[in-house]
């Protein structure tokens, strides 16, 4: 039962981080050091496969294949956030940068129009 708990705290936890603003460098380090203890995992649970089983009884979930998968499921909401979170900012910087883009071709056609007047009138 506590391990449904913390699963629940888990998904209120990724649906906090999708609500806070871009992440810093912090997040960043965090986020790393949460894929490479998801790799650590992973190498354990495939060299002592019994011992997904046993935390699973610990926990309270009968088998270790249920543990694995309600884990995959936070991982991969997890993962969805932080790639929403990525797209949304990717889209943002391509709307400045088109912004800019436009502004500064306006201002080079202003300057490239003034310039092919001052010719004429000479």
């Amino acid at each position: 039962m506590w391990f449904q708990i913390v699963l629940i705290v888990a998904m209120v936890g990724i649906a906090i981080y999708l609500m806070r603003s871009t992440p810093s460098a912090r997040h960043l380090a965090i986020r790393r050091v949460l894929v490479f203890l998801a790799l650590a995992a992973g190498v354990v649970v495939v060299l002592a496969p019994g011992w997904l089983s046993a935390i699973a009884r610990l926990v309270g979930i009968g088998r270790g294949a249920d543990l694995l998968f309600y884990s995959a499921i936070v991982a991969f909401l997890f993962y969805v956030v932080v790639e929403y979170k990525r797209s949304v900012e990717l889209n943002r910087t391509n709307t400045r940068l088109a912004r800019e883009i436009t502004l500064l071709r306006s201002r080079l056609d202003d300057e490239v129009g003034r310039r092919s007047d001052d010719d004429t009138a000479r």
